[in-house]
């Protein structure tokens, strides 16, 4: 890992400090996001990008549920932003493209029907292989997820190899199997 994200895993860390729910998420979708680009081959830019992005991608949680009552993710793609921006420009290490770019995915990390980019798609796929285990999902969820969601290589091998044992027998229907 580099010192730009452990420096950010630090601070979004210390900005959910009492809640180890989120925190164990965002760290999961992290590695998940950062193995996925990985195996996928992406540039080091876009790379870099979209683990920001997954480090910061609930940002907007806490300050939902404040505003809200609600961690529902169309408040989170509207609160998330401007707090990622806030923790961002504070570090004063992130070009205003880069934030730009992370703030966009953030702002988009629940809506699905038009995913623009590897580093949106990862993302998405990796919050996903999180939430679906997190969640308790069914097995029809898992299935319709990997239909539906799931356009990586390695993010459907990864749902696969994580849904298809330990007493899930999820039937995986994709046209390009």
């Amino acid at each position: 890992m580099d010192v730009k994200h452990a420096k950010l895993i630090a601070a979004m860390t210390e900005y959910d400090k009492g809640d180890p729910k989120r925190i164990q998420h965002f760290m999961k979708v992290h590695d998940y996001a950062a193995t996925i680009g990985t195996l996928e081959g992406l540039d080091a830019k876009t790379q870099d990008i979209l683990e920001s992005a997954a480090i910061l991608h609930d940002i907007g949680i806490h300050i939902s549920e404040q505003k809200y009552g609600s961690c529902n993710g169309k408040y989170q793609e509207i609160e998330g932003p401007e707090e990622a921006r806030k923790l961002m420009t504070q570090m004063k290490n992130f070009t205003e493209e880069e934030t730009e770019r992370i703030c966009f995915l953030i702002g988009h990390h629940h809506t699905y029907n038009s995913i623009e980019g590897m580093d949106y798609q990862i993302l998405v796929e990796a919050d996903f292989l999180v939430n679906l285990y997190e969640d308790r999902c069914s097995e029809h969820a898992i299935s319709s997820a990997c239909k539906h969601i799931f356009r990586t290589a390695a993010g459907i091998r990864l749902l696969k190899q994580m849904f298809d044992h330990n007493g899930y027998k999820t039937s995986f229907h994709r046209e390009d199997d």
